[in-house]
């Protein structure tokens, strides 16, 4: 691995926890020598990471679809600072750029963000690790969705290991380094394969 992606909030959660993690994760990320990508703003939980990040001089590459939010939104002091067309050149972009995917707490875009990767892991556009970073059990909820889409037949139990799940950015990073996809299977239960 050497860049990953983090998908994070843009507000910072009403827990001093969720910020806390956040800088822990951009850290750990820069003492890794890994370049943290991701979407290019200096406040929420995103400019969380990336401050810390840069104060351990890593290096932090942000992408931003061009004129889409206010201008103070974007990180001065970004190594790099791409700036695409709109949100789906932006994640494309992340992706091709990205060995591996985490989440940190969000809202609707983490969930969309993060979810699009799990997705393309499993119809095999990526063979890239795909972390959730579950600060106090934050992604418990979502976790207990693919588990009942599992039961209710929608999605094969072994692709439960397309996420890559812990509550501690260390330990995240170590198994995302150690990750192996799920041996592959028929996606679709009505096909034969």
């Amino acid at each position: 691995m050497k860049r990953i992606c983090v998908f994070a909030g843009s507000n910072p959660g009403n827990e001093p926890i969720y910020r806390e993690v956040a800088e822990q994760l951009g850290k750990h990320i820069a003492q890794m020598d890994y370049e943290l990508v991701y979407g290019g703003s200096r406040i929420g939980l995103m400019g969380s990471v990336a401050n810390a990040a840069l104060q351990h001089k890593g290096t932090v590459i942000g992408i931003m679809p061009t004129g889409l939010f206010a201008g103070e939104m974007v990180h001065p002091d970004l190594t790099k600072l791409m700036e695409v067309k709109d949100m789906h050149e932006r994640k494309a972009q992340m992706r091709e750029l990205s060995d591996a995917f985490i989440a940190l707490p969000g809202g609707l875009g983490t969930f969309e963000e993060i979810l699009e990767m799990v997705s393309w892991g499993q119809l095999g556009i990526h063979q890239k690790p795909v972390g959730l970073l579950n600060i106090n059990g934050f992604y418990e909820p979502l976790l207990a969705m693919v588990e009942q889409a599992i039961q209710a037949g929608f999605i094969p139990a072994n692709q439960r290991e397309l996420l890559v799940i812990d509550n501690d950015p260390t330990k995240l990073i170590e198994k995302l380094q150690h990750y192996q996809p799920p041996s592959k299977v028929n996606k679709w239960s009505e096909l034969t394969d």
